[in-house]
Parts: structure tokens; C-alpha cells; sequence
């Protein structure tokens, strides 16, 4: 199977596209579907939640695999290539305690908002880049969950668009989240609620 890659999409190795567990799937368009499918039966599975015990790995890779589990056979586990974008793959683990703590302090001291919360928990999930595929969808659900079950907040819009297809919005979020990679939330605060 051939993939295009949407600007900013971080492109699967052959051994990661191996992972495929849908043999039958031969166009991007199928695969598109299949996951959209898996991530809406992962959005009712943490609608149903009703701890708050989420801010650490073993929530952050389950969500993943709910989310990809019917489609990929890595799903939920840390990616062992470098990508084009996000930390070097030997750091994910250390990286991700880093963030879990980071998190849980966040709260005890009342560090931020909630929309900076879980904004700039998203930003540093998705800098990363923990997965080999899906990680900008699974840190924007991770941002809304952080928001509903740990603040009682309404989730964010993200633009009110699907941000896996190309397009200015995408653009814009993209754009967003280089500026916070300079310690600048401030398009990023604002796009989450556009």
C-alpha cells in the first residue's frame, strides 16, 4: 500500500507499515476509514471512564491502542525509529516520566489553567512523538480528556476541522505548534478554542 502524507504527517517505515493487521486495505482512503472507525469506538470507551488516574504511561499507551489497536499491531507501544519530527527514539521513555511528573506537579501547584494545562501537555506529547503513526490524534484526545476528567472542562474545538486532511486550518495548527516549541502558547492557546 502507498500512502500520501498530509504536510507534517510523519511518514511509517516499511517494517511499521508491516504492522498493518488489515491485509485487505490497499488505499489511504480505507486505511483513513478503518482508523477513523477504531477511534470512535476509543472515544466511547473514554467517554465511559470515571477515574482521573490518567497523567501516566500505562493510561497514555492504552488510550493509543484503543485508539489504533483494530489497525496496527504496534499500537500503544513506543516507535523504534527516529522520525522526521520528535525526540530520538531511545529518549521516548524518559521523556515520557518527564512529562508525567512535569504533569502531576502541574496540578499540586495549580501551575496553569486548564486550557494551558492540557494545551501544553498536547504540545509536549506531540513533540515527542511517542507512536509511529497517530500521535497528533491521540495527544488532541489526551488534551480533551485531560480537560474533562481531571478539570470537569469542556474539550477543545481544534479549529473546528479535521486536522488530518490538508487545508489552512491544519496549516494553522501546525504552525501553532512550532511557535510552542519556542515557549510561545499563545497561537496554540488560541487555536484549541477556534
Amino acid at each position: 500500500m502507498s500512502i500520501d502524507y498530509a504536510d507534517g504527517a510523519t511518514p511509517l517505515e516499511y517494517d511499521e507499515m508491516e504492522g498493518l493487521l488489515l491485509t485487505h486495505v490497499t488505499t489511504r482512503a480505507e486505511l483513513d476509514r478503518w482508523e477513523l472507525d477504531n477511534i470512535n469506538q476509543a472515544y466511547q470507551w473514554a467517554d465511559e471512564l470515571k477515574h482521573k488516574n490518567i497523567l501516566n504511561t500505562d493510561f497514555i499507551c492504552l488510550l493509543h491502542k484503543k485508539m489504533f489497536g483494530n489497525v496496527w499491531k504496534w499500537a500503544g507501544q513506543f516507535r523504534e525509529s527516529d522520525k522526521n519530527l520528535g525526540v530520538p527514539w531511545v529518549e521516548i521513555a524518559v521523556e515520557f516520566k518527564l512529562l508525567c511528573d512535569d504533569a502531576h506537579a502541574w496540578v499540586e501547584f495549580d501551575t496553569y489553567s486548564p486550557d494551558e494545562f492540557a494545551a501544553r501537555f498536547h504540545h509536549r506529547l506531540v513533540y515527542i512523538h511517542p507512536f509511529a503513526n497517530g500521535n497528533g490524534r491521540h495527544a488532541r484526545l489526551m488534551a480533551d480528556l485531560i480537560l474533562e476528567k481531571i478539570f470537569n472542562a469542556v474539550p477543545f474545538t481544534w479549529g473546528n476541522a479535521n486536522l488530518t486532511k490538508p487545508g489552512d486550518v491544519r496549516k494553522g495548527y501546525i504552525c501553532a505548534l512550532k511557535v510552542a516549541d519556542n515557549h510561545d502558547y499563545s497561537l496554540l492557546l488560541k487555536f484549541v478554542r477556534s
